[in-house]
């Protein structure tokens, strides 16, 4: 697939027309499999988009194709599912890279209520001063490199803040996943300079909202921590079905712990206390 579309856009007429004939008894479904190839050539993209955008799945295929330039996945937007516009959110550094794609995505009809809520929130600008202001008094005690911090961040609008929170640093990064955009929140927990230990003190944040607590519970990388998972589940702002799924990896003294912390939901603690029992009879759950 990805020889015929090179060989299409020849210089030689002879060859493009055989090629372009040779593409036109391809199956759709060989296209959606060379679009997946990781260094894919921009022109089978190109042909896709052009030949093949009305075809169920080959929006989607772009979306998902970390190879396939940004422009191509803005042309199809509006016939984007659920599942590319996921794609997209799940590697926020491509998605934000391009301004217009943002923007033919925050309109695409195939996203879900959750989705176009945070896509409905790019076009939003600065944050609530009053908001990070205290955030960042947390974090940054030198208030001299408080306010620099505050300048920084209070009167950028939503892209330059999820390239920050990306790209930026320590200081950056604990300020924005306090951040009242979903998304932002999002780019800090994506961002490939965060560290373990950031992240378990995000896990014991109860001033996060369960749904970056749930993300964080969803992310592999994070959950082979322990100390993340021991603060999530120690952490009432996490979930139940959460903490309930994850309390069962605690050792005996994390569990004996929890089973007397007044803070998390009673369920929580009776699951604990049933579950300490059990090891110490040598039962199932040991």
């Amino acid at each position: 697939m990805e020889l015929l579309a090179v060989l299409a856009s020849d210089a030689d007429p002879a060859i493009a027309d055989r090629a372009q004939n040779a593409l036109l008894t391809q199956s759709l479904e060989s296209f959606l499999a060379a679009s997946a190839r990781a260094d894919a050539d921009a022109r089978l993209f190109t042909y896709c988009t052009d030949h093949l955008g009305e075809k169920p799945g080959v929006a989607d295929a772009l979306a998902k194709s970390a190879a396939c330039p940004t422009a191509h996945v803005a042309r199809l937007a509006n016939r984007l599912t659920a599942a590319g516009v996921q794609a997209l959110l799940d590697n926020l550094d491509r998605f934000i890279s391009d301004p217009q794609l943002v923007i033919a995505v925050a309109n695409c009809p195939g996203a879900t209520p959750e989705q176009r809520e945070l896509l409905s929130n790019m076009e939003k600008g600065a944050v609530v001063s009053a908001e990070m202001a205290e955030a960042a008094a947390e974090i940054e005690p030198d208030p001299v490199k408080r306010e620099t911090l505050m300048q920084r961040v209070t009167h950028m609008n939503v892209v330059q803040r999820l390239t920050l929170a990306l790209k930026g640093g320590k200081s950056e990064r604990m300020l924005l996943i306090k951040d009242p955009n979903k998304l932002v929140q999002r780019c800090v927990l994506q961002s490939p300079r965060l560290t373990d230990s950031e992240v378990e003190a995000f896990a014991s944040m109860t001033n996060l909202t369960g749904e970056i607590l749930r993300a964080i519970s969803m992310t592999r990388v994070f959950m082979k921590n322990y100390s993340i998972v021991r603060n999530l589940i120690n952490n009432p702002k996490t979930p139940l079905d959460v903490s309930l799924h994850l309390f069962p990896r605690l050792t005996a003294s994390d569990l004996v712990k929890l089973t007397a912390n007044k803070n998390v939901p009673e369920t929580l603690r009776t699951s604990a206390l049933k579950l300490h029992r059990k090891r110490k009879l040598g039962g199932p759950g040991n």
